[in-house]
C-alpha cells in the first residue's frame, strides 16, 4: 500500500500493539514516521480510524497523500462546503473510510460523538452471531478502529502549544472504553509527557519513546549581526532549494519575504493576519515548489508535511526548545541532510522576555489574552532554557537531546561546534565554585535558587535579597567575584547541558545538583569547557555533496544528476495537473532511489522505497518512459546536486 520494503525504529513493534486493540503514547521526532504507526492499524482493524489533527492545512497533506496511495481517506472541518460535508458524513456511517480526520472541538460535538456511536452499534449488529444480543459480541471492535491524538503535546500546559479544545479529548477514554487511544507527538519533555497522558486517561497505556535524535540536520547557532546580510549569504548555499525561515513577528516576516526577493529569492510572507485565501495559496505554492522560501511567523507551523524542506532558519530567537526542535524537524523529513539555522541575538531574548511578563499581545502576533501567572511562570523557564541552548558552547545535539532527557555522547560531528570546535579552557575549579556555592544554598534555605541568584552570590553582589537572606555569609560569597557574569551564565549553562546541574521546572527553575556532580567536588575529576564564542563563523559550508553521498547510500548506488532532475520535473508537471503538492506523488528520496537504480520494469519500479501498487499503477508508465529514455541517451552519469 505504502510502497515500503521495511519498518522504520519501532514503527513495527506500535503497529502491533495498536492492531491487538492496546492503547499506547508514541514520541517520535518529526520524520520518523509517526503517521504510519496509526495508519497502518486503521487499515488491518475493522472500522473507521478517527484521526485528531489540530490544523485544516494538515489533514488535507495527509489525506491527499493517503489517497494517492490507494486509502480511503477524507477530513471532516469547517472548510468544507456542505455538500461536501454531507457526502463525507454519509461514508462514514457507511463504513466506506478507512480513516477521517477531524479537528478535536468537531470531534467533541455531541452531534458527532453521537455519529460515532451509532458507527459502533451498527458494527456490533452486524457481527453478533445468531442467538446473541449485539453488547454479547465485540464489543469495541468495528466501526470505529482506533483514536490517534496527533500533536498531542497540545494537551498539556507543560507544553508549548497549548491548546484548551484539546483537553477535552480525556472523555474519549470513557466514552469508547472498547476503541485504543494513540497519542502521538515528536515534542514532549518528561513534564509533557506525564501530563498528556494523565490528561488522556492513558496513564496505563505502553509508552514508545523513539528518541530525538535528527542525525541528518545540522545544527548552526550564530551570532546576529546584519541578519538580512547573513541570512541572503546562506540562502546562496541552497539555491533552488526549499526552506522556511521563521521571524518573530508579522510585520518582519513581510520586510524580511520582500528583501530577499529584491534579492532575487523566491519568496513569500505568511503569518495569521493575512486573509485566508492568500495563507493557502502561500502554502500551495510552497507545496508545488512554485515559491522556494517561506518566511513566517509560528502560524506556518504544525501543517507543514513537505518532505523535501532543506533548511528551517530562525531568524529570531523562538520561545522553547520545543518550538525550536519541532520547527527545524520540518527539514529533511526524507532522510537527505538538511540545515537548521539560529540567529541568536540577545536583544530578541530580551524582547520576547518583556512579551511574555508583559501580557498583552503575545511574541509571535497573536491575540491579546490574560497573562496567567502560572503560565507566564513556566513560559519565562521554558525561554530561558532556549536562551541557554543558543548561548551554550556545547554539542548542540548534546544540549538539544540532553533538554528532552535522552543522553547523547557528544561529539555528534554535524553541529557548529562539533565541525569548528571552539577554544577550550580547564574549568575544574570554577566548576567547584558554583557546584559549591549551589549546594551552600541548599544547605543553607532547604531549597535552590535560579541561575541569576547564584551569580549574584558567587559574584559577592551585596543586593538587598542577598543580605536578608544571609547569603553574603556563606563561604562561596564573592569567591567568582574576578570572573564576568557572562562568564557565569556560560558556564553554569555548560554545566547544565553536560548533566552535573538540573533546573527544577516546578520550583521556579531552581538549580541542583545531579549525581553527576559529586566526583567533581570531591576532586575525582577534572572539566573541560568551551570559551564563549564572539565571532560569527566564516564561511558556509556546502551539503551538496553530502546530500549526493547520503542519497547514494540509500539507494545503494551512485545517482544520475540528469535523470534525477529529469524525473523531479516530471513529478512538477504531474502534481500541477492534479492540484496536489509535488511529494504527494513522490519524495526527493524516491526519486533519487529510481534515478540510482534506473529500474526498467513495473517490478524494478515497485521495488524502489516509496512506490506503493496504487502509484505504481498511476505513474508507473510516466516515470519509465522518462527513464528509457535518459538510460537510451544518457552520456556518463553525473553526481546528484
Amino acid at each position: 500500500m505504502f510502497g515500503f520494503a521495511g519498518f522504520r525504529p519501532h514503527q513495527e513493534e506500535i503497529v502491533d500493539h495498536l492492531v491487538a486493540g492496546g492503547d499506547a503514547f508514541v514520541l517520535m521526532p518529526t520524520g520518523g514516521g509517526k503517521s504510519l504507526c496509526y495508519q497502518l492499524p486503521a487499515l488491518v482493524r475493522p472500522g473507521t480510524g478517527v484521526v485528531v489533527s489540530p490544523l485544516i492545512s494538515l489533514m488535507k497533506d495527509q489525506v491527499d497523500a493517503l489517497r494517492a496511495a490507494g486509502v480511503s481517506a477524507a477530513a471532516c472541518n469547517s472548510s468544507l462546503e456542505p455538500d461536501e460535508a454531507r457526502r463525507v458524513l454519509r461514508a462514514l456511517h457507511a463504513g466506506e473510510l478507512d480513516l477521517v480526520y477531524v479537528a478535536p472541538e468537531t470531534l467533541m460535538t455531541h452531534r458527532f460523538l453521537q455519529r460515532l456511536r451509532e458507527l459502533i452499534e451498527g458494527a456490533r449488529e452486524r457481527r453478533a452471531p445468531a442467538g446473541t444480543t449485539p453488547s454479547d459480541s465485540c464489543a469495541g471492535s468495528g466501526g470505529v478502529a482506533l483514536f490517534a491524538i496527533d500533536e498531542a503535546h497540545c494537551v498539556s500546559q507543560w507544553g508549548h502549544d497549548f491548546r484548551p479544545e484539546y483537553v477535552q479529548l480525556g472523555r474519549l477514554r470513557e466514552l469508547f472504553p472498547g476503541v485504543p487511544i494513540v497519542a502521538c507527538t515528536a515534542t514532549a519533555d518528561p513534564e509533557t509527557r506525564d501530563d498528556v497522558r494523565l490528561r488522556l486517561g492513558l496513564a496505563d497505556a505502553a509508552v514508545f519513546v523513539t528518541g530525538f535524535d535528527r542525525p541528518n540536520i545540522r545544527y548552526t547557532v550564530v551570532e546576529k549581526r546584519e541578519p538580512l546580510h547573513q541570512l541572503v549569504r546562506f540562502l546562496e548555499g541552497h539555491a533552488d532549494e526549499s526552506g522556511i525561515v521563521y521571524c518573530l513577528s508579522r510585520k518582519r516576516t513581510e520586510d524580511v519575504a520582500e528583501k530577499l526577493r529584491a534579492h532575487g529569492v523566491s519568496a513569500a510572507a505568511y503569518h495569521a493576519g493575512l486573509p485566508a485565501d492568500e495563507r493557502r495559496r502561500v502554502q500551495d505554492a510552497f507545496a508545488r515548489d512554485d515559491v522556494k522560501v517561506v518566511v513566517a511567523t509560528v502560524a506556518f507551523g504544525m501543517g507543514i508535511d513537505k518532505s523535501d524542506v532543506r533548511f528551517v532558519v530562525h531568524h529570531d530567537l523562538p520561545k522553547t526548545v520545543e518550538s525550536y526542535y519541532q520547527e527545524t524537524g520540518r527539514a529533511g523529513r526524507d532522510g537527505l541532510p538538511a540545515e537548521a539555522l539560529l540567529l541568536f541575538g540577545l536583544g530578541d531574548a530580551a524582547l520576547v522576555r518583556s512579551l511574555i511578563e508583559g501580557g498583552g499581545r503575545t511574541p509571535y502576533g497573536g491575540d491579546e489574552v490574560e497573562r496567567d501567572p502560572e503560565r507566564v511562570r513556566i513560559e519565562l523557564h521554558k525561554l530561558n532554557a532556549m536562551i541557554g541552548y543558543a548561548d551554550g558552547l556545547t554539542c548542540r545535539r548534546e544540549a538539544l537531546l540532553g533538554y528532552f532527557g535522552e543522553p547523547y555522547p557528544a561529539p555528534c560531528g554535524n553541529c557548529d561546534i562539533c565541525l569548528d570546535p571552539p577554544e577550550t579552557f580547564d574549568a575544574t575549579e570554577q566548576a567547584r565554585m558554583a557546584l559549591s556555592c549551589i549546594y551552600r544554598l541548599w544547605e543553607h534555605d532547604g531549597f535552590g535558587y535560579g541561575v541569576g541568584y547564584v551569580i549574584d552570590v558567587l559574584r559577592g553582589s551585596d543586593n538587598e535579597k542577598v543580605i536578608s537572606r544571609g547569603h553574603d555569609a556563606l563561604s562561596t560569597w564573592g569567591i567568582g567575584g574576578d570572573l564576568s557574569r557572562d562568564h557565569w551564565q556560560s558556564l553554569i549553562r555548560q554545566l547544565i547541558h553536560r548533566g552535573y546541574l538540573a533546573q527544577d521546572i516546578a520550583r521556579f527553575s531552581a538549580l541542583r545538583l545531579t549525581a553527576a556532580a559529586r566526583p567533581l567536588l570531591r576532586g575525582e575529576e577534572t572539566l573541560v569547557l568551551a570559551v564563549p564564542r564572539t565571532r560569527v563563523p566564516g564561511k558556509k559550508q556546502r551539503l551538496r555533496a553530502e546530500r549526493a553521498g547520503r542519497a547514494a547510500e540509500l539507494a545503494g548506488l551512485p545517482v544520475d544528476e540528469a535523470l534525477f532532475e529529469a524525473l523531479r520535473g516530471l513529478r512538477k508537471r504531474l502534481a500541477d495537473e492534479q492540484n496536489v503538492p509535488a511529494y504527494v506523488v513522490f519524495s526527493d528520496a524516491t526519486l533519487a532511489e529510481m534515478a540510482a537504480r534506473r529500474p526498467g520494469t513495473y517490478a524494478e519500479l515497485l521495488a524502489v522505497n516509496g512506490v506503493g501498487r496504487a502509484k505504481l499503477e498511476r505513474y508507473a508508465d510516466a516515470f519509465l518512459a522518462v527513464i528509457a529514455e535518459h538510460v537510451s541517451g544518457r552520456s556518463a552519469p553525473g553526481a546528484l546536486f
